[in-house]
């Protein structure tokens, strides 16, 4: 998968991605390994010197790289005028100055004022801190009423690379029909960009019809919105996990259905089960994963695990300025 997004890269122009974590190892390790690669221009968030002593002390070359101290930033006034504007009164000048001397915040607002593509952050600071800036400043796609976490999740196996695309895994605890429905959108034209065909399989501990519950019937009605949102992608639901897996399983208990037995994109009823599916496949089934990829929203702004490893940072930046192509 990474090697076709990376020749995409290249075939562009090229892309600016913000870390807001300028001093973290990690951070450094996967921007001297994307310097090299040369499909993608990192800029780093934090004090000059310390985001340089950093560097040098692991051994990560960062020539070339743009480091940008908030506290020093030259179109500070500019950007402060701009928050302002765009919250609204629900922050005054000197609460977004404030804000902005934290690299979540600063780091959104370059990505906001095109000084920057897309952002990359969280490997220090919890997913809401890179959620709440991104709703507050890059807002959410026209048509769109909130954002979901998708992950990708990869796995090789007897030579053939599995990919799947699995939401909301992250951000909405409990979500309307409609909140499932921009879910399963967003979810299937992500996996589209990640080389997947999606089949939207609605999960739930019920197949067509087979146990009746209120999570049921929000499982169905939002499958039937999604069918009319979508009505070139294969959809369909409710169904347990193996019926959208198994063909055997999936034709027996859903037979007819375009996506039993196939599916390859899944929506989950709520980001409890969604969160602990997408690690039981990570932990047992040797996935990969790759998210929450934050959809819906403006621009790319996603979020790291704070357990994450810099190959997972390089590999995150890839996709991060993929969906800015």
């Amino acid at each position: 998968m990474f090697e076709e997004l990376i020749e995409a890269l290249k075939a562009a122009e090229k892309k600016t991605i913000v870390f807001t974590e300028g001093t973290d190892a990690r951070i450094l390790e996967a921007t001297d390994r994307l310097m090299k690669g040369g499909f993608l221009q990192p800029i780093l968030i934090g004090v000059v010197a310390d985001v340089q002593a950093a560097a040098k002390a692991g051994g990560f070359n960062i020539d070339g790289v743009e480091v940008i101290d908030p506290a020093t930033y030259p179109e500070m006034d500019a950007m402060v005028d701009k928050m302002v504007e765009l919250r609204k009164g629900k922050m005054t000048p000197e609460d977004c100055r404030k804000n902005l001397l934290k690299g979540n915040y600063f780091g959104t607002m370059l990505v906001k004022m095109g000084k920057a593509d897309c952002l990359l952050g969280g490997a220090t600071y919890s997913t809401a801190d890179t959620v709440r800036p991104a709703l507050q400043l890059i807002k959410t796609k026209p048509g769109n009423s909130n954002v979901s976490g998708t992950f990708i999740m990869v796995r090789e196996k007897d030579g053939v690379e599995e990919k799947y695309a699995m939401g909301d895994c992250a951000i909405t605890i409990h979500p309307t029909e409609d909140q499932l429905v921009e879910s399963a959108v967003e979810t299937a034209k992500v996996a589209r960009k990640f080389g997947i065909d999606p089949k939207v399989a609605f999960l739930s501990f019920s197949t067509k019809g087979s146990a009746k519950d209120d999570t049921v019937t929000l499982m169905q009605n939002a499958c039937a919105k999604a069918k009319a949102a979508m009505p070139d992608t294969p959809v369909d639901g409710e169904m347990q996990f193996d019926a959208a897996v198994s063909p055997t399983v999936g034709q027996l208990k859903f037979p007819g259905s375009p996506v039993a037995g196939y599916a390859n994109t899944f929506i989950f009823p709520d980001v409890n089960a969604a969160n602990i599916g997408y690690k039981i496949a990570q932990r047992f089934g040797g996935f990969a994963a790759y998210g929450p990829l934050l959809l819906g929203l403006n621009a790319p702004i996603n979020d790291l695990s704070r357990g994450c490893v810099a190959d997972e940072v390089y590999k995150m930046a890839i996709i991060t300025a993929s969906q800015a192509l």
